[in-house]
């Protein structure tokens, strides 16, 4: 679940009131959904995602946190992809979600699809697909995903309620259980975080004065990765404001050689002590979560086949709206 970090994060915090309208169900949705309507809708989207990830490998990370944000603010709906409007904030514009990045690669797809079916394909399953697609790029496996969502009409910016990434896992974990997810999910979900990038600004607290102790480091951190994080990431000087475009990033998994590739390193760094994000780090002292990330970091095809299935998982939590299929992404249809 991610946080604000550039990365395929999964970063979930959530206030409990806002998914009380969320419910994981699958009874409106079905593998090849659009085999009738647009029998081309799933392979112009791996089309595309592939042309994207081709000149930037980086952009799985992207669209994988992208869906991960959507998902989490009423369910699988795209409503994260709607712009703001002199009427309304939208969940874009929060601040958990202004380092989210991939819009222009849905846009793409939409435009295209919208060439061939008319009307027909949700930007929520186009999402969805998308991010199978970039698991699959990144060397995860490719799921079977079942699709039939509606996008969502509503997008507000006071909805959005995702925890920061200094959160324990127990307090996410809490948040997690309100939309029919569990510990395992949890523990498997985060392994997105292998991939991607993330700003200093969301991990800097455990460089520097770590809970108002002046000087002092997270003790949790490995000190040598505590060397090269503080040379990327300088303490803050005085009143200094922060601007997001100017923060430096580092690697979501910074111990890793394996950047760009989707696999089981992200739990070595847990147990090494190597993990970016508090919330990561805390696998390796919750009990099951400390034994499953063991299980992964020693069997890579483990992981793989638990992620799938977690994403198919994730993708079910739906809104008990009917929504639309939006013809343009980034905004509602106009009503009659």
């Amino acid at each position: 679940m991610a946080t604000i970090c550039i990365s395929s994060s999964l970063i979930l915090t959530i206030i409990l009131s806002v998914f009380a309208i969320i419910i994981p169900v699958t009874f409106s949705l079905q593998v090849r959904f659009y085999q009738e309507s647009c029998p081309r809708a799933e392979s112009v989207t791996k089309r595309i995602v592939k042309k994207n990830f081709l000149k930037d490998p980086s952009i799985p990370g992207g669209l994988i946190r992208l869906h991960f944000h959507d998902c989490f603010t009423r369910g699988c709906d795209g409503s994260v992809l709607i712009d703001s409007d002199s009427r309304n904030v939208a969940e874009k514009d929060a601040p958990p979600n202004l380092s989210l990045r991939g819009f222009e690669v849905i846009d793409e797809i939409k435009q295209e699809l919208e060439k061939q079916c008319p009307g027909l394909v949700s930007c929520a399953d186009i999402l969805a697909l998308a991010t199978r697609d970039s698991v699959a790029l990144s060397g995860g496996i490719k799921y079977k995903l079942p699709t039939g969502r509606r996008d969502g009409i509503i997008s507000r910016m006071v909805d959005v309620r995702l925890p920061g990434p200094s959160f324990s896992v127990q307090a996410t974990l809490m948040a997690l259980r309100n939309v029919g997810l569990d510990l395992d999910d949890l523990t498997t979900l985060l392994g997105a975080h292998s991939i991607g990038f993330c700003h200093c600004v969301f991990f800097i607290n455990r460089l520097y004065d770590f809970q108002g102790k002046e000087g002092e480091a997270d003790p949790d951190l490995d000190p040598q990765l505590l060397i090269q994080l503080r040379e990327k990431c300088p303490r803050p000087q005085g009143n200094q404001v922060f601007n997001l475009s100017q923060d430096n990033t580092v690697f979501m998994n910074p111990s890793s050689n394996t950047n760009f590739v989707l696999d089981n390193s992200f739990y070595t760094s847990v147990i090494q002590r190597k993990s970016l994000l508090q919330l990561d780090q805390g696998l390796a002292f919750t009990g099951l979560s400390s034994k499953l990330a063991e299980k992964y970091a020693n069997d890579s095809q483990l992981f793989r086949n638990k992620f799938a299935k977690a994403m198919i998982k994730l993708g079910n939590i739906v809104t008990a709206e009917e929504g639309e299929v939006r013809l343009d992404c980034r905004k509602v249809n106009k009503r009659v």
